[in-house]
């Protein structure tokens, strides 16, 4: 239960739903395997997994959700080579070329007729809503990921008014100025890695790791105006983690003292170590993100509308 990857969002609109009203309209997008004939299929499953029996979980003011995506694995090559099979039989008997649409049909019928063999991948993806901090945390390194489950969740609830924190100092800006001035707020210590862009798109792209980023081989690329994309950070003592310019927050390490504020919680009691552990990690997260946003100016409830 300890999330490994963040993508956060801020609500322009307070969350209000009550737990009982939230999940009953959960309960109405509940995941089913996909149909042989479906490449994907996504719903809600229950929040903590088999021991648990809602799709919410509940814990000092966070929500724990739970979306699970089905996609069916066809090989490219695969349908590459049975379209250009087709192609090359309507070219011998007819002694034309495919036209497009014709290419297009085969290949849709290729995939139908492959759909009911194909393999299955299936990937869950957890997130929190904390209506107080108003935001809503999802634990994924793909925004691609994170806008799906937003959307599950807006179809589930009509409507879902979410808007990416955007700070008026651009992200790359900023964290280029604390390896510069090393004036990052005392809660935080830089980390051992960094990747650093050069101006243009075919610019020169640096990555170091288990280096000082204070040291003289990092400021020479500083003074070639190179900016910083992403930084290795130290946060309170309590984890560790990559921030990139869109403001994700990847790889994030726990310390084992955080971890272990939950050791005394009897292990066969599965459900309430669960419980523990989402209750201490969202916590310590909250702070995390508040802290962060602090260093940006930001701040969750600005993008409430007044």
């Amino acid at each position: 239960m300890w999330f490994k990857n963040l993508y956060v969002f801020a609500f322009t609109k307070p969350f209000e739903w009550q737990e009982q009203d939230l999940e009953k309209q959960l309960n109405e997008h509940l995941f089913t395997p996909c149909s042989s004939t479906e490449m994907s299929h996504v719903g809600w499953v229950n929040a903590i997994g088999k021991h648990g029996s809602s799709t919410i979980h509940c814990s000092n003011n966070n929500i724990l959700l739970c979306a699970r995506k089905e996609e069916k694995m066809l090989p490219a090559s695969v349908i590459k080579d049975m379209l250009e099979a087709k192609v090359s039989q309507l070219e011998a008997e007819h002694s034309r070329s495919a036209t497009k649409k014709e290419k297009e049909q085969f290949k849709e019928d290729i995939t139908f007729e492959l759909l009911p063999r194909a393999f299955s991948r299936i990937t869950d993806t957890h997130a929190y809503i904390n209506a107080q901090e108003n935001i809503i945390v999802i634990n994924t390194s793909s925004r691609s990921k994170a806008e799906d489950f937003l959307a599950l969740l807006r179809k589930s609830l009509g409507s879902l008014p979410v808007t990416s924190p955007s700070p008026e100092k651009a992200p790359d800006e900023l964290m280029t100025e604390w390896l510069v001035e090393h004036n990052l707020g005392e809660s935080f210590q830089l980390g051992m890695e960094a990747e650093l862009h050069a101006i243009g798109d075919d610019g020169a792209i640096i990555r170091v790791k288990n280096q000082d980023l204070t040291s003289d081989e990092i400021k020479i690329h500083l003074d070639a105006d190179k900016f910083v994309v992403k930084v290795a950070l130290e946060w309170d003592d309590a984890m560790s983690f990559v921030l990139c310019d869109d403001m994700a927050i990847k790889r994030i390490k726990f310390f084992e003292v955080l971890q272990e504020q939950n050791d005394d919680i009897d292990k066969d009691d599965v459900v309430a170590k669960i419980d523990a552990d989402f209750s201490l990690m969202a916590g310590e997260l909250n702070r995390l993100i508040n802290n962060l946003f602090g260093e940006f100016s930001l701040n969750a409830k600005q993008y409430l509308d007044s």
